[in-house]
């Protein structure tokens, strides 16, 4: 019996030993490799590696692949991971939205957000700043957040007029356009003001352009440091990425030759002083405006070709760190980038895809939006788009 113990002991500790080092393995500094590979084989190097991962992701993960992936695409087989992304929000949406009539409510679930911050330089810059606006990050992360999203699958949510009502009733202007919050949350902010107009419930636009251009004129960027600079960079990708409906459909670049034109003055310090997502995000924001002959496009591409490390088949972290899990926006945003469609694709629309329409939530219901025919039809393609651009 004691032999015995000792045996289990002995595995256990062996087994733990083994955890330790999966775990000490996967968070590795991992060095650049140089290579010589194309952008076709970088992009189908990530898509092999993510799409043999995914059902090891989190489902928030696996959503946000699809999701861009079908708009890349059109393909149906991504659209069943989107229903996965719909399944789990519309039951996160039968909590958040039907108790919102309860007093205290609202307050309270912002509260457990802004608890869940990470304590830091940016995680305390965050908090402070979001101190007197006690209910901002439960009306905007929350019920803003998935309701644009299961608005852009065709449907509207459990309890959806109570939350369209109190979207209205609420003013997010002073949060918004707060100098300190865009310090600290550039690029959600714009994301909210989109999410915002899309719903119905405030067009915060014009007010929050205004205030980001205040809070970061370009004759004070010498001032900005490292973190800053990528807060500034990737508030300005934002504002093209929100008014694509993520990915959805072309963008005029009229409205935001602003920041195409810094991107371009400023390219150099922008692959210098910020990360391989926002990097991308600049490349990709001259490709949907139809711009994807700018030189810019080509310095991006060849930075993110470099970062590719083959033997992980993925872009490691800014730390150096080959987690699939964090790592898969990064990745993805790669994949838009080196492989960029001629044509964007809606949705997924779930209620018109026979893959997905006999699986739907019935917390949801089906708005009335175009069929997927006529989707496929009505979707502008980024060469007519060019073309338009052309001064």
């Amino acid at each position: 019996m004691l032999v015995l113990r000792k045996s289990k002991t002995l595995s256990y500790l062996i087994l733990s030993a083994s955890l330790l080092s999966s775990v000490a393995f996967a968070k590795e500094s991992i060095e650049t490799v140089p290579h010589n590979l194309t952008a076709d084989q970088v992009y189908q190097g990530i898509k092999t590696n993510l799409e043999s991962n995914l059902y090891s992701l989190p489902p928030r993960v696996q959503g946000h692949y699809a999701i861009r992936q079908y708009r890349m695409t059109g393909e149906a087989k991504y659209a069943n991971g989107s229903l996965i992304d719909l399944l789990t929000i519309a039951e996160q949406q039968a909590f958040y939205n039907c108790n919102l009539d309860k007093p205290g409510f609202s307050k309270a679930e912002s509260q457990k957000e802004v608890a869940k911050i990470k304590s830091g330089i940016r995680g305390d810059a965050r908090k402070l700043a979001i101190a007197p606006y006690p209910e901002f990050m439960f009306y905007s992360d929350i019920l803003l957040r998935y309701a644009s999203r299961v608005d852009e699958f065709g449907f509207k949510g459990p309890c959806h007029d109570l939350m369209i009502k109190t979207l209205k009733n609420a003013d997010l202007a002073p949060a918004l356009t707060d100098k300190k919050m865009i310090k600290a949350w550039a690029a959600q902010l714009i994301n909210y003001v989109f999410w915002a107009k899309q719903m119905g419930v405030g067009d915060y636009y014009s007010a929050y352009k205004k205030a980001f251009i205040n809070a970061y004129p370009d004759n004070e960027d010498a001032s900005l440091d490292k973190s800053q600079y990528k807060n500034k960079i990737y508030g300005m990708t934002h504002f093209i990425f929100a008014a694509s409906g993520y990915y959805q459909r072309p963008v005029n670049a009229k409205e935001y030759q602003w920041i195409l034109t810094y991107f371009e003055k400023n390219i150099d310090r922008i692959l210098k002083d910020t990360t391989e997502d926002i990097i991308t995000e600049v490349g990709i924001g001259f490709l949907i405006t139809g711009n994807g002959n700018n030189p810019v496009v080509d310095k991006v591409k060849k930075h993110v070709i470099a970062a590719y490390n083959p033997k992980f088949k993925m872009i490691p972290s800014p730390k150096g760190e080959a987690n699939l899990s964090s790592g898969e926006h990064r990745n993805v945003l790669a994949m838009m980038l080196l492989h960029w469609p001629d044509t964007l694709h809606k949705g997924p629309y779930l209620n018109n895809i026979s893959s997905t329409k006999r699986y739907l939530p019935k917390l949801v219901t089906p708005k009335d939006v175009t069929t997927e025919a006529n989707v496929t039809m009505n979707n502008v393609t980024m060469t007519n788009v060019a073309k338009a651009n052309v001064h």
